[in-house]
């Protein structure tokens, strides 16, 4: 409940932020109108929080699971919200009472309908990561600048304070010359995966429409919905699901972007037989200039480094600097 809860309220956050001068994005008489694209999982947190936005409200929703499709729109239309619900997502980019689309689909599909979003004139929240691979990431980053639209990216820990306050005692120079960050995540809820047949189409899925971009296969229900994470096709495992979040803080602390090098080993350690594609255990060291950032992840364990499921230290001369989606400490060196 602890990360529910966390999550429901830095979403309300970035909401806010997001939409606290409605004149930015030209709407009229400071109304909102919301289009939510997969809303099974955190498209469907994201919208819930933006729906506590005063002047915001939804008007259309759209999944290739009808079963959702139907659901979703059950449950607001108890709480008096009626939308328009829509099963292509091309349909919901070309109505007239959309104004910001939120992109929760599956990674594959995130360059796809973020950059037809911005082409049809809607401003965009898209899930992180933003793209499968970095040529994906320009060509979004180019379409919102040509569009001259208003695009964030799920990166929801950029709107909790005592993030910001982390960084700000980093780049104090407190800690001293700083050699080394670590970012990690260790997910011990994330567990094996059985091996299962390839299995009909359940009714109701628009399958064709879920694999979209991604090569043609038989539907397995080990890569639908949420377990999707765990495959190339679609996406890249836990570092694409928690490393652009971690890492996302250690390229902030230490104010750099590219690195110089990239060095990565893993692979299915813990359990080499399950359905799972994407690695179970990983390391992958960066190097800077005058220091390194390492990565660590493991699935189906907790006890990663500082006995914390997950985080980023700076490692400095004079002490360490823990900080995680918990808060955060300052760990001295004996005398300094």
């Amino acid at each position: 409940m602890k990360r529910k809860e966390f999550i429901k309220n830095s979403s309300l956050l970035a909401a806010a932020a997001l939409l606290t001068n409605s004149k930015v994005f030209g709407f009229q008489e400071n109304i909102v109108r919301v289009g939510l694209i997969g809303t099974k999982g955190m498209g469907w947190s994201n919208l819930n929080a933006i729906l506590k936005v005063p002047g915001v409200v939804c008007t259309a929703l759209c999944d290739v699971d009808e079963n959702v499709l139907k659901n979703r729109a059950m449950e607001l239309k108890k709480r008096d919200i009626n939308v328009k619900t829509y099963i292509n997502y091309q349909d919901l980019l070309s109505a007239s009472d959309v104004d910001v689309v939120i992109v929760a689909t599956p990674d594959h599909w995130h360059c796809m309908q973020m950059v037809d979003a911005v082409a049809a004139g809607k401003d965009v929240y898209v899930e992180k990561p933003i793209g499968n691979s970095i040529r994906e990431c320009e060509i979004m980053v180019a379409a919102a600048n040509k569009h001259k639209r208003v695009v964030q990216v799920g990166q929801w820990q950029r709107s909790q304070q005592h993030f910001r306050d982390a960084m700000n005692f980093v780049h104090s120079g407190k800690l001293g010359k700083i050699r080394l960050v670590k970012a990690w995540a260790y997910q011990g809820w994330m567990k094996s995966i059985p091996v299962e047949p390839d299995a009909p189409v359940p009714a109701g899925v628009h399958y064709d429409k879920w694999l979209g971009p991604a090569p043609k296969r038989a539907f397995n229900p080990n890569r639908f919905h949420f377990n999707f994470r765990w495959y190339w096709d679609y996406a890249g495992g836990l570092m694409t699901d928690w490393g652009v979040h971690m890492l996302d803080y250690a390229l902030i602390g230490m104010k750099v972007t590219d690195p110089i090098s990239v060095m990565a080993s893993g692979g299915k350690f813990a359990y080499p037989d399950d359905a799972a594609e994407t690695p179970d255990s990983l390391t992958t060291v960066y190097e800077f200039d005058g220091f390194n950032v390492q990565w660590e992840q493991a699935t189906g364990i907790d006890l990663g480094p500082y006995q914390k499921t997950h985080g980023v230290s700076f490692i400095g001369n004079n002490g360490t600097l823990v900080v995680n989606r918990e808060g955060w400490e300052v760990i001295p060196e004996k005398g300094r």
